[in-house]
């Protein structure tokens, strides 16, 4: 019988064992709390919360709801069905629709449409204007993670190791692919990355298919991870966080402990570098940033995989996935916080926060706005004043 994990769970999991080993030695040992915040007495920055809206949320269960930031609106969506489209600079609701389903995945645009996956393993798509539903498309099973869509075709996931190619037009299904996946995953799934004529998706057992978008044929397959240890845990190397194009590579992150350099258009590795990750990735300054699923914040050089710098002054923070923005690598935390860190050397130098939820999906950007989102649902648009 197939389980899943959500990562918070997964991170403390594995403290615990490590603890419990680590008592045969020493009733002393405990396991690592979260860091304590030290002072910024001198920001470099201080960024402004230009507007918040209240947008529902997953409360208490765990999900990777997001903002969808797009030319003409941010998208958002709740567990409780409502779906909804915000102004980008003043954050005035422009539609709101309930969809009476458990939504828990997306919003993601694709030409007229918004699409959202859910928990009764459906794909809905709603029209882009008004929030209308133009139709809705049955899946296997929960449908975790965000749809996207490109050329004609929906592509979407669901938990028991399926994808799904849909005609965009009437969710009919035209092609499925099926991939078994280990007894223990984490709960949650990276979202297909559309390039070229190919979807890519990175799947539970550590590996990275490309298939063909219109018809779901593979194309390339490249193990990111391969499952090693004696526990089930020690054996999670799922691929959760998105990954992204760049550069002419294709960089993926895993729970098995690599974030790995591909070719887009056939999986050959231009490298590899130990860091061990649930999270979604992010570029800027020519780097690759990514949140470890200890806390730590890494940034790797593009073109070769060397760490530039590490951050731990964040360990156990339960941090999300970072953005570039306004020349600063931005993180948020357990706790509500937004750190924003040098992208030279890693240095936090300010601190702002949106709330008192967790920060578990990655902030977004969009023109001279950074857009996040929370557990609570609270989403927040936050401007950076010129530096001082």
């Amino acid at each position: 019988m197939r389980r899943s994990l959500d990562k918070y769970a997964a991170g403390i999991a594995a403290l615990l064992i490590g603890a419990a080993l680590l008592a045969g030695c020493s009733d002393k040992k405990k396991v690592r709390e979260p860091t304590p915040l030290a002072d910024i007495s001198n920001p470099a920055v201080r960024p402004h919360t230009v507007w918040t809206a209240s947008t529902g949320g997953s409360g208490k269960y765990y999900s990777e709801l997001r903002a969808g930031v797009e030319i003409d609106a941010i998208y958002t969506a709740g567990l409780d069905g409502r779906v909804a489209a915000y102004s980008l600079d003043k954050g005035k609701r422009l539609w709101s629709v309930n969809t009476k389903s458990r939504v828990a995945a997306g919003p993601s645009v694709s030409n007229d449409l918004v699409l959202v996956g859910t928990l009764d393993a459906e794909v809905i798509a709603l029209k882009r204007t008004d929030g209308s539903e133009v139709w809705r498309a049955k899946l296997s099973s929960e449908a975790l993670g965000p749809p996207v869509g490109e050329g004609g075709i929906v592509v979407a996931r669901s938990i028991d190791g399926r994808v799904f190619g849909l005609d965009a037009s009437n969710g009919q299904r035209l092609w499925n692919f099926d991939r078994s996946v280990p007894e223990l995953v984490l709960r949650g799934i990276s979202k297909p990355l559309i390039s070229g004529t190919s979807v890519i998706v990175g799947m539970e057992n550590g590996r990275a298919i490309a298939l063909g978008l219109t018809d779901g044929e593979p194309r390339w397959e490249q193990a990111i991870s391969v499952p090693a240890g004696r526990t089930v845990l020690d054996r999670l190397v799922d691929i959760d966080g998105d990954m992204i194009e760049g550069d002419d590579c294709l960089y993926v992150a895993s729970f098995g402990g690599e974030v790995v350099c591909l070719s887009p258009t056939s999986g050959e590795v231009g490298w590899r570098r130990g860091v061990k990750s649930y999270n979604s990735l992010a570029l800027g300054g020519g780097k690759v940033l990514v949140s470890d699923e200890s806390g730590v914040v890494w940034a790797l050089d593009q073109t070769s995989g060397a760490a530039a710098w590490k951050q731990e002054g964040l360990l156990y923070r339960r941090l999300s996935p970072p953005a570039y923005f306004g020349g600063y690598v931005v993180v948020g935390d357990f706790e509500g916080y937004l750190h924003w860190l040098d992208p030279s050397d890693g240095k936090i130098v300010a601190r702002t926060r949106v709330g008192s939820d967790p920060i578990i999906t990655q902030p977004m950007v969009g023109g001279d706005l950074l857009y996040v989102l929370n557990r609570d649902g609270k989403l927040a648009a936050i401007s950076l004043p010129q530096k001082k």
